[in-house]
């Protein structure tokens, strides 16, 4: 049951999520993200995706960090 419940409002989460990236009145990623974050735990494509979005994360913030100690 807690299973079911925890799907259930990963799903809800991601559908506001995706509701506030259409609409201008909320923001869509604040509720996109922990939906997402929920359902990787059962969904394996969206853990994949997830790996990736937190290397491609990694990488430009690692990218970042290079160009602030480079002197100008």
């Amino acid at each position: 049951m807690a299973k079911l419940l925890r799907i259930l409002s990963g799903f809800g989460l991601v559908l506001l999520g995706i509701l506030g990236l259409i609409l201008p009145i909320m923001p869509g990623w604040v509720f996109l993200i922990p939906g997402l974050v929920i359902l990787a735990d059962y969904f394996p494509p969206i853990r994949r995706l997830l790996n990736w979005a937190k290397r491609k994360f990694e990488q430009q913030t690692g990218r970042m960090r290079d160009n602030s100690k480079t002197p100008q």
